[in-house]
């Protein structure tokens, strides 16, 4: 069991790929805008608030009097009404664009899972394509409805509390901002060395989803080969591999914040050394500081830093989910490799818009001309190969394992097509129809069935929904599956899958 090797994606911040990522979400964008303004909203009022505080210390309590205490009642009670309807509001607009991008990127990759052409599937494990759509999905809903409104905030935030704190007080505003630097390189280092830990989970992730699908639908095999241990092995490489980067994660997010707020208590208590001279003077009628004054550079001093941690976090993330956008993009641009052209289309439809009414009537008439086909960076399977079949024929294709008798069926269903030479139907090139008219016409039995979740009857007229019972009978009866069918408790209404 070899665990597939995720592509290696670049660790440099890509805007364009963000910005395409943004361009998927247009149906978001008027929330997305909404959200930006109440979190503007919301920062302006967490740096008004402590002025009201400060008013409150230096007229109601050191000042001694209630005059005007009424109307500073109501204004507080509107800021703090304000705040509460500003913070529901963009947590329930976050929450939209969360599960709507979720949404709307996983009906997008189911739908591109459809059209893709047969040969994706030979080199994409369904493990990795089932990681895709959920974790990673899931990591770009968080980032884009959650992770910008932080960054939003955190913009905002800090650029109204360094205007008011240089506003209040130039000398103590230049000391607290004289902490940003060394806090921000060291936020900025922390966070990018725990996301790429955290790049590395991920990645694991996909190799333990993909090795979980190989593990049971390979059960079988396994238990016949006695490979039990040689599989646990391996899995155990790959899960050790994810724990490694997981502890690593927590243990530089365990020294991260302590140093965070270490830096942090240094200036709140530069401001409190400081601040608390400045009050003294103005005690002693030399000028300086009011305790309210104080009271908002204390509070701004300690909140200043929260943002500045979230605005690191917020990019340090972006370039860890990155990867993540970059699976889910490369799989919603990837162009299927077998396409009808734009003047087939044209004509026939595509499978997803058909013009049945245009289809010709197809008679089975098939002829290989001069065929040759390898796969990709693979050898020739097929050499000038040629056939003609009549219709109503019955042909059989001999050969040991490899000559190419799969594949020969594989052209003419146009799950791939000729690297050189072409296939006629009824004597026209089938690359001149479209595939769901080919296709619709074929009837092809696997080699290795696949039941679907449903019954037996579902089944069995999964290409044709639309079929009665007596049609699906009919059906088993052909093929000599209806004995057995009836004999179980529910005959066609058995559950399988």
């Amino acid at each position: 069991m070899q665990a597939f090797q995720e592509e290696e994606y670049t660790k440099r911040l890509d805007m364009g790929l963000w910005r395409r990522l943004i361009r998927l979400a247009r149906p978001y964008h008027m929330h997305l805008l909404g959200i930006a303004a109440l979190m503007a909203v919301s920062a302006v009022l967490d740096v008004y608030l402590p002025m009201l505080n400060a008013r409150a210390i230096d007229v109601f309590i050191l000042g001694g009097t209630t005059e005007g205490l009424g109307a500073f009642i109501a204004e507080y009670i509107a800021m703090v009404a304000l705040q509460v309807i500003d913070i529901f509001a963009f947590l329930r607009l976050c929450g939209v664009v969360e599960t709507g991008v979720c949404y709307m990127i996983r009906k997008l990759g189911f739908q591109k899972l459809q059209e893709l052409s047969f040969s994706y599937y030979d080199r994409m494990p369904v493990g990795s394509l089932m990681s895709r759509l959920t974790n990673d999905t899931q990591r770009l809903g968080d980032t884009i409805a959650w992770s910008i409104l932080d960054l939003l905030y955190g913009a905002c935030y800090l650029v109204a509390c360094a205007v008011q704190m240089l506003r209040l007080n130039l000398h103590l505003g230049l000391i607290v901002l004289l902490v940003l630097p060394p806090l921000a390189v060291l936020s900025f280092f922390f966070q990018k060395e725990i996301l790429t830990s955290y790049r590395q989970v991920r990645k694991r992730n996909s190799q333990l989803t993909g090795a979980f699908n190989e593990g049971i639908h390979g059960a079988g095999t396994t238990k016949t080969l006695v490979r039990e241990e040689m599989n646990r092995e391996e899995f155990h490489e790959i899960a050790e591999g994810m724990r490694s980067s997981s502890v690593r994660a927590a243990s530089l997010s365990a020294v991260f914040l302590p140093l965070v707020v270490s830096l942090g208590s240094l200036a709140t208590a530069f401001v409190l050394w400081r601040g608390g001279e400045q009050v003294l003077a103005l005690q002693a009628g030399l000028g300086g500081m009011t305790v309210g004054v104080l009271q908002v550079f204390i509070n701004y001093s300690v909140n200043f830093f929260g943002p500045v941690r979230d605005i690191a976090r917020v990019f340090a993330e972006l370039q860890s989910s990155q990867a993540a956008a970059e699976r889910v993009l490369t799989l919603l641009e990837t162009e299927p490799e077998i396409k009808d052209t734009p003047e087939v289309i044209a004509i026939f439809g595509d499978n997803l818009h058909p013009k049945k009414e245009n289809w010709p009537v197809i008679h089975g008439q098939i002829d290989f001309e001069d065929v040759s086909f390898r796969y990709q960076d693979g050898e020739k399977v097929l050499d000038h190969f040629t056939l003609h079949v009549q219709p109503g024929q019955t042909i059989a294709l001999v050969g040991e394992t490899g000559a190419g008798k799969s594949t020969i069926v594989n052209l003419l269903c146009r799950f791939y097509e000729p690297t050189e030479g072409r296939i006629l139907i009824d004597g026209a090139d089938y690359r001149t129809r479209s595939q769901l008219w080919l296709q619709s016409s074929l009837g092809y039995v696997l080699q290795t069935p696949h039941l679907f979740s449903g019954t037996i009857a579902d089944n069995i007229r999964y290409g044709r929904p639309e079929a009665s019972l007596d049609e699906v009978v009919e059906a088993a009866k052909t093929v000599g599956a209806d004995a057995f069918i009836s004999m179980l408790p529910d005959a066609y209404e058995t559950q399988v899958g």
